[in-house]
């Protein structure tokens, strides 16, 4: 995998790190705004933010294979890999989005690719949890 900078790729005005996960060191739950987060400008502590936030990149970011698409302010979802689950959260306020092309189709290649190294898909929307099975169609 690529680094940010050898994607040439960059965060801009998205800050969807800063609302969709659930951050324990900063006692901040998932589909809620960071306290120190100022929406489309990023963090106001960052030189001081948590390990966890210093290490964490979106597969958008990291992997240059994921498509434009996946940018997360296009497609309201933020993905990232911990351990053997790729995960994906989806912005509530687009619960939807996830059953849409191309996103349909790409979580279910991303399944099977995941299968057959052992691994897992698996997506959040709100209390809505959908392990994404390759080649089904995606349904809540």
């Amino acid at each position: 995998m690529e680094t940010a900078e050898q994607t040439a790729r960059s965060c801009g005005t998205c800050t969807l790190c800063c609302r969709l996960p659930e951050i324990a060191a900063l006692e901040k739950p998932a589909d809620a705004w960071c306290g120190h987060c100022s929406e489309g400008q990023g963090c106001a502590i960052y030189p001081d933010r948590p390990q966890l936030c210093r290490d964490f990149l979106c597969r958008w970011m990291r992997d240059p294979d994921v498509s434009e698409a996946w940018k997360p302010l296009t497609s309201k979802m933020l993905v990232y890999d911990q351990g053997p689950q790729v995960t994906v959260l989806v912005d509530p306020d687009h619960p939807t989005i996830w059953q849409q092309e191309p996103y349909s189709s790409d979580l279910k290649e991303w399944a099977q690719a995941a299968e057959a190294r052992g691994h897992y898909v698996i997506l959040f929307c709100g209390d809505d949890v959908v392990k994404i099975e390759p080649g089904v169609t995606a349904s809540a």
